[in-house]
């Protein structure tokens, strides 16, 4: 049975003057890995706020478990990572992990958890500025760790990190989907597509395919997604052109 954690129901988002989401439908189930893949600049970003709350919409509705996006019933059912690190260079792993596990009520043995899951355990006294790009970006996801969250929003965490790193942090996400999480990932990388229970993706503010990446490539009768992206791009294309 689909249990979809998340609803997103006719979503709009205008910024600056410029429409930047048109009108998304979509849901995100638990138990499964779903990407975002898309271009720079297509509005990833701005969907993956609106799913934590933060963003003003401009009409539409998000819900997560019933609830609407944002809400103080949600906060410690959502993980959160934006590209950027989200901890403190001046404090240690394990000291940025204490204080954000204070802020979020966490339990008191999250911290060790988190730090674990992220197999940060070696590093976990070091000063997070003299870490590496790969491992202040651990630290920050062991942040949203803490609370277990039913929802685990990742804004291209991959970017910039070596191939090792990123097949492992991938098996992590896996993990955490099959202990029951709803792991929502984008990213501009087609060729981590294939690594996706489910695949969005996303061209000018606008969802132009939602299915498994094998389905994907089937219905666009493509070898890989980089591919069929493109097929689907040009379809997307001659649709505009044909509208009266």
């Amino acid at each position: 049975m689909v249990n979809n954690l998340v609803e997103v129901r006719d979503l709009v988002v205008d910024r600056g003057g410029r429409r930047v989401l048109h009108g998304l439908d979509l849901t995100i189930e638990q138990g499964s890995v779903t990407g975002l893949l898309g271009p720079s600049g297509c509005g990833k970003s701005t969907l993956m706020r609106s799913l934590v709350g933060v963003q003003q919409l401009t009409s539409g509705r998000v819900t997560i478990a019933g609830a609407e996006a944002g809400g103080k019933e949600l906060r410690s059912r959502i993980g959160y990572v934006t590209q950027a690190a989200s901890v403190y260079d001046d404090l240690t792993v394990r000291e940025n992990l204490s204080f954000f596990g204070r802020v979020l009520g966490a339990a008191s043995d999250a911290v060790a958890e988190a730090i674990a899951t992220v197999d940060l355990a070696d590093h976990a006294d070091q000063v997070v500025g003299r870490l590496s790009g790969g491992q202040r970006s651990r630290a920050s996801l062991a942040v949203a760790l803490l609370n277990a969250p039913d929802l685990l929003v990742l804004d291209e965490p991959t970017v910039g990190l070596d191939p090792v790193l990123r097949r492992d942090l991938w098996a992590l996400f896996h993990r955490l989907a099959d202990d029951g999480a709803a792991v929502f990932v984008s990213s501009h990388v087609m060729d981590e597509a294939e690594r996706c229970d489910r695949l969005l993706l996303m061209r000018e503010g606008r969802i132009i395919a939602d299915d498994t990446p094998a389905h994907i490539r089937e219905k666009t009768q493509t070898d890989d997604i980089e591919g069929a992206f493109l097929a689907l791009v040009d379809a997307d294309s001659t649709e505009e052109r044909d509208r009266p």
